[in-house]
């Protein structure tokens, strides 16, 4: 099935006027109470106080008093979950993608981590192939490559022998439109600006991670077109006075999205509220890092080429190192206000507007060129028909992706 193909067929389904009514609707930069959003077609056809747009008679109405409407989640960085692992089995993308929404995400990221070249082409050929018949879940966006440019003495859960030097015959093939959304590497290494400004110039999101870059060879990564970067803290050298290292470039340089896993294990929650205070909700991404056991009870699970033992809500190596999360959407964000003391509403952009003007697709012309009904990260009418349901709390209720309505994980 060939993905331009589909989302017509996807968007003929959900004709039908599908109306929220009642809600609080967080744009997410504004608050609008007691409104109305019309949905159809895969877009959002209106927004109003409710009291100005009553609904036809034909129209599907869901009663949301009491709770709030955001936009759809995005998640930068997935790399599984239901008991699948993106690495260890590309095939598994759309099983896991089927489930998300469960926990209030209708886009994501599917990340590979660092393996054989082989394994990159296969999932970049499971993505364009699309999803199987009769599927419904959350858009996979392209993949999220997380390696194989990496410093190994910096290299968490990833095989050092699959790790490779930057250069420009290695990416070859790698657009948008082929897969490739977003790429995590090591700026300080050989040839990695070279790589990081042709991957610029394709439209492709450089972010930096897993290196042993310094402040300053952090800040020509910034120059050559590094403009993200992966899970701050994590897998790379420690902030400190006199060496503020990668950590102290993306806390502070403006317009770099930095990720974060706000667990309360890969971060501590005052480095969290730090992060905060740094970079504020339009420089900030929550992501989740979440692998196959995200969803599952206590076990051994893959992540690449690796063994994981999860337990208390841990996912390590046998040696102890921290190996991606077991951390859902909601939670992130409710840790983030708690750790913050930043509120629900201040918190949104990070999972929704931040992460779609980072990948371009926060604007019409972008999200229509890679397939997509309308712009992502926004509640406005003409943009994608995705929204999140929200209790006060953060709890999620309902998910909607395309006009299509999923309930919460019980």
């Amino acid at each position: 099935m060939n993905r331009a193909d589909d989302e017509p067929r996807h968007q003929a389904r959900f004709q039908s006027l599908l109306v929220i009514e009642h809600a609080t609707v967080m744009t997410p930069w504004l608050r609008l109470d007691d409104h109305s959003v019309w949905l159809q077609g895969g877009r959002i056809t209106a927004l109003a106080p409710t009291a100005e747009l009553p609904p036809p008679a034909n129209a599907t109405c869901i009663a949301a008093e009491g709770l709030i409407a955001t936009p759809g989640w995005l998640d930068l960085q997935c790399n599984g979950g239901c008991g699948h692992d993106f690495t260890h089995d590309p095939s598994s993308l759309w099983t896991v993608a089927a489930r998300l929404p469960t926990h209030g995400v209708t886009a994501f990221l599917p990340t590979i981590i660092t393996a054989a070249p082989e394994v990159v082409t296969h999932a970049l050929a499971v993505w364009r192939a699309g999803p199987p018949s009769g599927w419904r879940g959350a858009r996979p966006l392209g993949l999220h490559l997380e390696g194989p440019f990496l410093n190994p003495g910096k290299k968490g859960a990833h095989d050092p022998a699959f790790m490779r030097q930057p250069s420009l015959d290695a990416i070859a093939g790698w657009t948008p439109t082929n897969g490739v959304r977003l790429v995590t590497l090591a700026p300080e290494l050989p040839g990695a600006l070279a790589v990081t400004a042709a991957l610029r110039d394709r439209g492709i999101v450089v972010s930096a991670g897993h290196s042993l870059a310094s402040f300053d060879e952090a800040q020509a990564g910034f120059q050559a077109g590094v403009n993200m970067g992966t899970h701050l803290f994590n897998a790379m050298p420690t902030l400190q006075s006199r060496a503020p290292g990668l950590a102290g470039a993306l806390l502070t340089t403006a317009g770099v999205v930095t990720g974060l896993i706000a667990d309360g294990i890969h971060v501590h929650p005052a480095l969290v509220r730090l992060a905060w205070q740094c970079k504020g909700s339009q420089d900030l991404a929550l992501v989740t890092d979440a692998m196959a056991a995200l969803g599952m009870p206590d076990g051994v699970y893959h992540l690449g080429g690796y063994e994981v033992t999860v337990a208390q809500q841990t996912a390590r190596l046998a040696d102890g190192t921290l190996a991606g999360s077991v951390l859902a959407l909601d939670a992130a964000l409710r840790n983030l206000a708690a750790f913050s003391g930043c509120s629900l509403h201040e918190a949104l952009p990070t999972i929704t507007s931040t992460p779609a003007r980072l990948l371009g697709l926060d604007r019409p012309e972008a999200s229509a060129a890679a397939g997509l009904p309308g712009a992502l990260g926004s509640i406005r009418a003409g943009a994608a028909a995705d929204l999140t349901l929200v209790t006060p709390q953060g709890e999620v209720v309902m998910t909607i992706v395309g006009g299509e309505i999923f309930k919460a994980a019980e």
